[in-house]
């Protein structure tokens, strides 16, 4: 949850000097230091209470050292801290479901905006123009910060269409999806 909580924070950083991949609900006033800024108070309030139950982890790995034979005095507190670790999941699964993830909007033409600028897109032209015209490409792209599709247009003699059709993001997550059209389509 910890890990989860972390990269959805994360994705929500921004919103202009981090991903802003997505918009986490507004729970509280934003920060005392950036008005309008939404602090993601429930994916940190997940990560606390992951921080309790490793505590209460590393408490019960102690207790069962300790045990000798058939006693183990620290079994109360185990037990305890077990407990308390399920509930404290349970409550947090919740309100990181409910006040969290259920009102999460994803920000689509920003995300549109990272694949269309990423020089791995270059990958999908390599079986159209070869490997090194493709790596020229992305090196390009990643330098000067423009997209991968504009560039084979003006770097290769493929067609709107060949281009199109080989940069389709779907095409490149889904290898099963057919969308038709294009090259080899």
């Amino acid at each position: 949850m910890i890990k989860i909580a972390n990269d959805i924070r994360l994705m929500n950083s921004g919103p202009r000097c981090g991903l802003a991949e997505i918009t986490l609900p507004a729970i509280q006033p934003g920060s005392s230091i950036m008005p309008g800024k939404v602090n993601p108070v429930i994916c940190e309030a997940v990560i606390m209470v992951g921080a309790q139950v490793m505590g209460n982890h590393v408490a019960c790995t102690v207790g069962a050292q300790w045990g000798q034979l058939d006693l183990n005095t620290m079994l109360p507190m185990m037990a305890r801290n077990l407990i308390e670790s399920i509930q404290l999941l349970a409550r947090v699964s919740r309100v990181f479901a409910d006040r969290a993830i259920a009102g999460t909007i994803a920000n689509a033409e920003t995300c549109a905006g990272y694949v269309e600028i990423s020089p791995s897109m270059a990958t999908a032209l390599n079986p159209l123009i070869g490997y090194d015209r493709a790596a020229e490409i992305a090196k390009r792209s990643f330098k000067e910060r423009r997209p991968v599709r504009e560039l084979a247009r003006e770097m290769t003699s493929l067609s709107a269409e060949e281009i199109a059709h080989a940069l389709d993001p779907r095409r490149q997550t889904e290898p099963g999806l057919d969308l038709g059209g294009g090259a080899g389509g």
